[in-house]
């Protein structure tokens, strides 16, 4: 009986931890979460075709806007602008941003009272990355000339742009997590508004030090746009109730074991 016990307040544990966040809301406001979900999901979809088909045409060459793009950066060059860039760069990258992220949902999920956004953040940071090194491998696009380059030679595959899709997934998802639960739209809209501040200098740095074409950081973009969208429907279908709908939690209390 006392195994019993103890296996079932295990389990309460684990579910009031991981498996409990559930939210209440008019269902006019669950129906556009959903629709916001799939009209991302589709314009990111859509993008990222149309690019990597751009891409792929053009022999994984310079394409539409790359070219003008590029010199129109490099006329902008100055060794102060360089200097901003590559602590942009640095933070965007591939040491700082994981240790960001790892600090983020670590703490993020010993403070909350439930686990579940930020093992949702998590995920979409680790689909991100799958997705990004398959779509690598397949397109296997070089990058801008070598001599472009202000830090240091690269000369791995570009496309999609690796460090602007985690920097997008990152900013983009947070404040999705973070401010889908406030009640102020001013609030959600300056969030994202600071979001799209730091997905454009993101995209911005990789291309002012020449590690990748436009189109690199506009495909990414638009996967981050897919994710933030899958994002959204996972998390409106798991914790989005409306009025007098049965909970989660309410149904697993009476299934528990030992209850």
């Amino acid at each position: 009986m006392a195994e019993r016990t103890d296996k079932s307040g295990r389990w309460r544990t684990f579910h009031d931890k991981f498996v409990v966040e559930e939210r209440v809301m008019e269902p006019a406001a669950r129906q556009g979460l959903y629709r916001t979900a799939i009209v991302l999901i589709g314009v990111g979809a859509l993008l990222f075709i149309v690019t990597m088909m751009g891409v792929l045409q053009s022999h994984t060459g310079p394409w539409g806007p790359d070219e003008p793009t590029r010199e129109w950066l490099v006329s902008l060059r100055s060794d102060a602008l360089t200097a901003v860039m590559i602590v942009l760069a640095v933070i965007f990258g591939p040491v700082a941003l994981p240790i960001i992220v790892l600090v983020v949902t670590v703490a993020w999920g010993f403070a909350a009272k439930h686990a579940w956004r930020p093992v949702v953040l998590a995920a979409a940071m680790l689909t991100g990355v799958v997705i990004s090194q398959i779509i690598l491998a397949i397109v296997q696009r070089s990058r801008p000339p070598v001599d472009l380059m202000l830090f240091g030679a690269d000369h791995t595959f570009s496309f999609p742009s690796g460090h602007v899709l985690g920097a997008c997934d990152f900013l983009l998802v947070t404040t999705f997590l973070v401010f889908s639960r406030r009640k102020n739209p001013r609030s959600t809209v300056l969030g994202f508004v600071v979001a799209g501040i730091g997905v454009v200098l993101a995209g911005l740095c990789r291309l002012y030090l020449g590690y990748h074409w436009f189109s690199d950081a506009l495909a990414s973009f638009a996967l981050s746009l897919v994710i933030l969208g899958a994002v959204m429907a996972l998390d409106t279908w798991r914790t989005a109730r409306i009025p007098g709908e049965r909970t989660t939690g309410e149904l697993s209390k009476a299934d528990a074991p030992g209850d």
